[in-house]
């Protein structure tokens, strides 16, 4: 079963990249916008937590997406890294547009499903993540 993850796990990240390609933009880019979307204004610091990703690589996706534009940090100060970052014009252009394609992609997915089974489908999925997420915790005392 984990083979099988796995391996899902990578096509969908080859679909992203693939997707993404035309954008010149990489899953973690994908990810801080995503978030800015959700949140309109986080830090480096609370990407850092969202993405689960360290520091210096949610660094450098903010310096590469910001050096594109398609971020902007408002702070004129060298510490940047409890600044507020926010999506730019041209970013939330693009946000909407890779929306359209997850959706396309969703769309083309969800014609092999009908909607009782894709809730059942994620309600399992549900339980199976809150069920990793206990024996997490209870290895981790």
């Amino acid at each position: 079963a984990s083979d099988w993850i796995a391996e899902q796990n990578t096509i969908i990240n080859k679909i992203k990249n693939k997707e993404m390609s035309n954008y010149n933009l990489k899953g973690i880019h994908v990810s801080i916008i995503y978030y800015l979307v959700m949140y309109e204004t986080l830090t480096a610091r609370e990407l850092c937590e969202k993405c689960e990703e360290d520091k210096g690589t949610i660094s450098r996706a903010l310096h590469y997406l910001e050096h594109n534009k398609f971020v902007s940090c408002e702070s004129k100060y060298n510490k940047r890294y409890n600044s507020p970052f926010i999506l730019t014009t041209y970013g939330k252009e693009v946000a909407n547009e890779i929306n359209l394609r997850i959706e396309n992609v969703l769309n083309e997915i969800n014609e092999i499903i009908d909607n009782n089974d894709r809730k059942k489908f994620y309600d399992y999925l549900i339980n199976i993540s809150d069920k990793l997420e206990k024996i997490n915790n209870k290895t981790n005392k």
